[in-house]
């Protein structure tokens, strides 16, 4: 025989218990009106037994109405107490919410966790202005250093929580990789992942900041990027890309990171093939060094020295550029680290070269090169080349950046380039606009034209050797962005014969043309199995580090002189809520995991 179970005997609260033996239903078990005991199950035996037991003697000289009235009082009593009681836990929530949300805040603008108790005192001194009855509210809102450095780690694991969610979606996912030294002279060791899952949607974000005190080898890098990638649960063989800054120890043949990764995903019987870029950034800011024209920089950047090293020369050169009313009232510094510093550095020192010339003049330094027309006329065209540099720069700049646009960008360079070196033998100086200022000054010397397109020249096989890594994935970057027109013939034989159904199908060949390469790929229908693998594949790649150097830049933000002691974990945490892009910390989750907890004013103060 089946045991009996009671919450399948359909008992119901009858009305008249109320009166009869003081008890009310609440959240579905009875309650006793007199001395708030529940009973566990809801039968009259029950209720009667624990009235005539408990409480029998005290109302036996009461008649019905009079029972009616008590319990009627009884439960608006208790009405109220339930009132009060979700009022206090309602506003209890509140407070701790309001501090996960300005600790969220004070994260994100690379403040102290002190800032809590300043940001505390200004809200205080508000609220004794505008509503003082609100003041014990606002007291209730613990905001000391602690609670601020804690509400900071509890956000950073919510973050991390999603993503390892999201990441066990993956279907192909890349890293980028790249290693930089904080203010404590401690090698720090950035890695973002860009992931894409079934539906074709990319996720990038930051995966963790490592911390390497000792040395800093392709092996200490495989470790810290190995013990990541298992923390996080993701399978090795659906790592597709690997991009780096390019250093010995991230791309070593034998010991570097990327070697020790492929050797990883062949232990792991991946079967994929590892692809490892180098930065697309930095690529292209080293094929700037190729011009060698470091002469006229060092002339340049010892001129700029001179007037901004000292603060005297400094004030009477912005008070002789005030005199003369000239378009610029100061010059900038050059910094190496800053790429497009040198453009506007070169950009300025062009337009001002007379004012310059005029200033060490009247300091008696030597102007003889500042005015040899050779010299200027280099001085142009590095002016030109390097505003070029900078848009292209520029360009490839950004978040969630689809390597076959990157790619798609330096390739049209690449023709721009062939163009420019046609031209200037030609000494067509139509998109070089400081050359052709020049040119119309020149009083002797013939414009080097010559010279100067072999400088193109020798830019241009820069470049060429440089990406050679993309031309060598040519064909796998084109059909992301226009699969349309990769011939089918050259392309792998497990994508002939999807691609032809995808060449021959006006309504997708119309849905790209609406919503461009990077959004198509979302669109490809689950009949093309291999193409959107592909597509996932090459939406996965990182096509620079670009988000790791952002992430320096918030690293030093934080970890200043000032705040050097931040501890690794808290710098970690404060980097992952100021970096997360498409993942936001689900702070009522947090809120509700905190249960009943209400902080004290006598807490809040300390």
């Amino acid at each position: 025989m089946a045991k009996r179970k009671v919450d399948t005997e359909n008992r119901g609260f009858q009305t008249r218990w109320e009166s009869e033996y003081m008890f009310t239903k609440v959240a579905g078990k009875p309650v006793c009106l007199l001395c708030g005991e529940s009973v566990a199950v809801l039968k009259e035996y029950n209720l009667r037994r624990h009235y005539e037991t408990k409480h029998a003697d005290k109302n036996k000289n009461m008649d019905m109405e009079q029972r009616l009235q008590k319990a009627e009082e009884l439960k608006r009593g208790l009405k109220s107490r339930q009132a009060l009681f979700k009022k206090a836990k309602s506003q209890g929530q509140a407070a701790v919410k309001a501090s996960f949300i300005l600790a969220e805040e004070i994260a994100k603008s690379a403040r102290p966790f002190t800032e809590g108790d300043f940001i505390k005192n200004c809200m205080i001194k508000v609220c004794d202005e505008v509503c003082p009855e609100k003041r014990q509210l606002f007291l209730n809102v613990s905001l000391s250093r602690n609670t601020i450095a804690e509400r900071v780690d509890q956000l950073s694991i919510n973050l991390k929580e999603q993503l390892v969610k999201k990441g066990k979606d993956f279907i192909a996912y890349s890293l980028a990789v790249d290693e930089s030294t904080d203010i404590s002279d401690i090698a720090q060791l950035s890695i973002f992942i860009r992931g894409v899952d079934s539906n074709l949607s990319v996720t990038e974000e930051f995966l963790a900041l490592r911390p390497m005190h000792g040395t800093t080898t392709g092996h200490d890098l495989y470790e810290e990027v190995s013990r990541c990638v298992n923390e996080m649960e993701l399978p090795w063989e659906k790592l597709v890309g690997l991009t780096t800054d390019g250093a010995p120890a991230m791309c070593g043949h034998r010991s570097g990171l990327v070697a020790k990764i492929r050797e990883k995903m062949q232990e792991e019987n991946a079967t994929g093939e590892l692809t490892a870029y180098h930065c697309i950034i930095h690529q292209e800011a080293l094929c700037g060094k190729a011009l060698k024209m470091e002469h006229v920089m060092s002339i340049i950047t010892r001129t700029v020295n001179f007037i901004r090293a000292k603060g005297l020369n400094h004030r009477q050169f912005k008070a002789f550029l005030t005199e003369l009313e000239t378009e610029h009232g100061d010059l900038p510094y050059h910094t190496e680290v800053r790429w497009l510093s040198q453009g506007k550095v070169l950009q300025r020192c062009f337009e001002l070269r007379e004012e310059i010339c005029l200033f060490l003049d009247s300091k008696g330094k030597d102007t003889t090169q500042l005015r040899d027309e050779m010299f200027l006329c280099e001085m142009a065209f590095l002016c030109d080349i390097t505003s070029h540099l900078n848009a292209i720069n520029l360009q490839l700049q950004g978040r969630d950046r689809v390597i076959s646009d990157m790619y798609s960008t330096v390739k049209a360079f690449k023709t721009k380039l062939t163009l420019w070196e046609t031209q200037m033998r030609k000494e067509n100086l139509s998109h070089f606009p400081s050359c052709q200022t020049m040119k119309g000054k020149l009083s002797t010397s013939a414009f080097p034209s010559t010279q100067l397109a072999d400088k193109i020249g020798m830019l241009a096989a820069d470049f060429r050797r440089r990406f050679a890594d993309f031309e060598a994935q040519k064909s796998r970057l084109e059909l992301l962005g226009n699969p349309f027109a990769v011939d089918v013939e050259s392309s792998p034989p497990n994508l002939q014969m999807e691609l032809i159904d995808l060449q021959c199908n006006d309504a997708l060949r119309a849905k790209y043309a609406a919503v461009g390469a990077a959004e198509f790929a979302r669109f490809l229908p689950g009949t093309m199995p291999q193409l959107r693998i592909q597509a996932a594949q090459t939406l996965s790649m990182f096509g620079s580090t670009y988000l790791c150097e952002q992430l320096f830049s918030l690293m030093n933000l934080n970890k200043t002189s000032h705040r050097s002691r931040l501890t690794a974990e808290h710098l970690h945490s404060i980097l992952r809520i100021s970096s997360a892009q498409s993942l936001t910390p689900n702070i009522d989750e947090l809120v509700e995991k905190m249960g009943h907890h209400q902080v004290s004013p006598s807490t809040s103060n300390k």
